[in-house]
């Protein structure tokens, strides 16, 4: 991928045991951070209403899973995309515990700041479940971006998200710091930042019902598929489909936190 514009420099803010997808483990495995915040990734607080997200509810019987399109633009997903690049992407996945032969992809883990996150919040919170279970939606998203990059014939076989507790760089943006245990996420956040319009074959995201019957969502760039997730009977068991084909599919993974009262 060609780099096109002017970035800070970065470094590693954490390392963590990173899982390898045949098994196996790298100990020192980095998140990365921007030692400043880019231009590319200041979103501004004002560009929610040009953008007019709206949410689409699926049909996944007892289960919640929605998408809301859109949450970024054309050009602010290609500049996540371009970030990710920079950082590198690598076999093994920081804090992340998998079987062998499930996440069958490429990952890099960084850590954003609140000139990304706080827009992206600001843009979809209306559209958000304000209490899950007792507990109220946290008015921030995580820092920590989770993404992936599917190459050809990679895929994420059958998985259910786990649930984590929020990070946010120290004020130095030196060190990734955990948020109050009070504070754990409860959906995840699928951000597409590329589909089938920019050439990617198959990477739809397959969730399955408690019947075993399933829906397939296709990837739309800019828009974020939500669903819950944990270890509960409210998770939503999916699949990242298998990508084929030259062209690399792009997505984030981001938390949405809910606070106990």
């Amino acid at each position: 991928m060609a780099l096109k514009s002017h970035w800070p420099g970065h470094k590693a803010v954490a390392h963590l045991p990173g899982s390898l997808p045949m098994g196996g483990v790298v100990e020192m495995t980095p998140i990365h951070a921007f030692e400043q915040t880019p231009a590319q990734l200041d979103l501004g607080a004002v560009a929610r209403d040009a953008l007019e997200p709206r949410r689409f509810d699926l049909e996944m019987g007892e289960l919640t899973a929605f998408v809301i399109d859109p949450v970024l633009s054309s050009e602010e997903a290609d500049h996540i995309v371009e970030a990710s690049e920079l950082f590198g992407y690598r076999e093994e996945a920081p804090g992340i515990s998998t079987p062998p032969g499930i996440r069958m992809n490429k990952s890099v883990h960084w850590m954003a700041d609140e000139k990304l996150m706080n827009p992206i919040f600001q843009r979809i919170s209306h559209l958000l479940a304000k209490e899950v279970q007792g507990k109220s939606l946290y008015p921030a998203l995580s820092h920590r971006i989770n993404m992936y990059r599917y190459d050809d014939e990679d895929v994420f076989n059958l998985h259910i998200d786990g649930s984590w507790p929020g990070y946010s760089l120290n004020s130095e943006r030196t060190q990734m710091l955990e948020w109050p245990r009070s504070v754990q996420s409860e959906f995840s956040m699928l951000l597409y930042l590329n589909g089938p319009t920019e050439g990617v074959r198959g990477g739809n995201t397959r969730l399955f019902r408690k019947d075993g019957s399933f829906l397939d969502v296709e990837p739309v760039k800019g828009a974020a598929l939500f669903f819950r997730h944990g270890f509960g009977p409210s998770s939503v068991r999916h699949i990242g489909c298998k990508v084929s084909g030259p062209i690399s599919k792009y997505l984030a993974r981001i938390n949405v936190m809910y606070e106990s009262k």
